[in-house]
């Protein structure tokens, strides 16, 4: 046998075994496919985009069948009894909240009870005075105050109205005093001058501040709406009278203070401080013991025109004492002693006219400075 017999027969050989081999890698993976499970059409689309997701088969939902077996397994809870109570009842906690306690529904909760007026409240009636109700005033450190009436006007005996410009806030009490104060003194006081009163000058009623308008001092009477400070009284003739006015009859400003003294725990006017020197302070504060204030000083009026000279005394005064000066009395008592009898030598002096003494030399001043300088 040759060469060229040896090449063909294994090239035939290495042909047969590669086709032999080719075979059974066709069988062998024929049989992978055929032995493989069918999965559904979703999985399969789902592996060809994301092979790695086998990795993660046991956690991939399980077949409709497998749910189905799982679901007939599992016990379904019993049928609500029929007595069992409405699922209306069971409602948010607000919505409890806002229920009534006894859980009726179609009933609305019950307002709160409205407070009762007190008996100031209902003793100051709009015969007295137009003094309508305000809710009360809570601030801070105490200041306002319950029980509150905005002072309007003042109902006089007759039925004619006292009008308080501008409305004072106050306490019910102390707009009952200032009404009683009105009606029983100054109203007949305007009466006994031939008028009436029409207006009250209100200076200032409540305000949250301190006593004087100090910063930190103690809370004063008008935070607390138990204050009042009166300017003047303006009557039905068109006449204003203030009460600290010097040139207002001094009768009449003493019969007003002692009304306000009578019917008020505090009255400071001129001469209690500078404060007060152009109104009146009127309250009902409470002390000890109802210890009670009344500081204001009448003064007298002034004289029409001031006196630019002294007056002449008059002729019938008695006549005016001087003392006497100790220089007089020297003299006195010289006139009154002898004279004494001179030597012969101070008389010859004494009788040597001026002209015969001979004219003193008077050096300038010059010369003595220049000496004083020297020396």
């Amino acid at each position: 046998m040759n060469f060229t017999a040896q090449n063909a027969s294994r090239k035939w050989a290495y042909d047969a075994f590669r086709r032999i081999g080719a075979a059974m890698v066709t069988v062998a993976v024929a049989a992978i496919l055929i032995g493989m499970p069918v999965e559904p059409a979703w999985a399969a689309k789902r592996s060809r985009t994301a092979p790695w997701d086998d990795l993660f088969r046991h956690l991939s939902p399980k077949p409709r069948a497998t749910a189905r077996r799982a679901a007939a397994s599992v016990p379904l809870p019993k049928p609500r009894p029929p007595e069992a109570p409405s699922a209306e009842r069971d409602k948010p906690d607000k919505e409890q909240q806002a229920s009534p306690p006894n859980g009726k529904p179609g009933e609305q909760a019950a307002p709160p009870p409205t407070p009762q007026p007190s008996a100031c409240r209902l003793a100051l009636t709009d015969e007295v005075a137009i003094a309508p109700s305000i809710p009360d005033i809570k601030g801070a450190g105490g200041c306002g105050g319950e029980d509150l009436v905005r002072l309007e006007a003042i109902v006089l005996p007759d039925k004619r109205r006292v009008s308080v410009k501008p409305a004072a806030i106050l306490r019910c009490p102390m707009a009952s005093a200032l009404a009683e104060w009105i009606r029983s003194d100054i109203a007949p006081l305007a009466e006994r001058l031939g008028s009436s009163v029409s207006d009250l000058d209100n200076f200032d009623s409540f305000e949250c501040r301190g006593r004087n308008r100090i910063v930190g001092a103690k809370l004063s009477e008008h935070g607390r709406a138990n204050a009042l400070d009166v300017r003047a009284f303006k009557f039905a003739d068109g006449s204003l009278i203030s009460l600290t006015d010097r040139t207002v009859p001094r009768g009449l400003r003493e019969s007003v203070l002692h009304s306000a003294c009578k019917r008020f725990s505090t009255v400071l006017g001129p001469g209690s401080d500078w404060y007060h020197e152009d109104h009146i302070h009127l309250d009902l504060m409470e002390r000890r013991g109802n210890y009670r204030i009344c500081q204001w000083d009448v003064w007298d009026p002034l004289p029409q025109k001031a006196p630019l000279l002294p007056a002449e005394r008059p002729d019938e005064a008695p006549p005016r004492e001087v003392a006497a000066k100790p220089d007089d009395a020297k003299s006195d008592a010289k006139s009154d002693a002898k004279p004494e009898a001179k030597p012969d030598a101070e008389k010859s002096d004494a009788e040597k006219p001026d002209e015969a003494e001979p004219p003193r030399e008077e050096k300038p001043a010059k010369k003595k400075r220049r000496q004083n300088r020297r020396s």
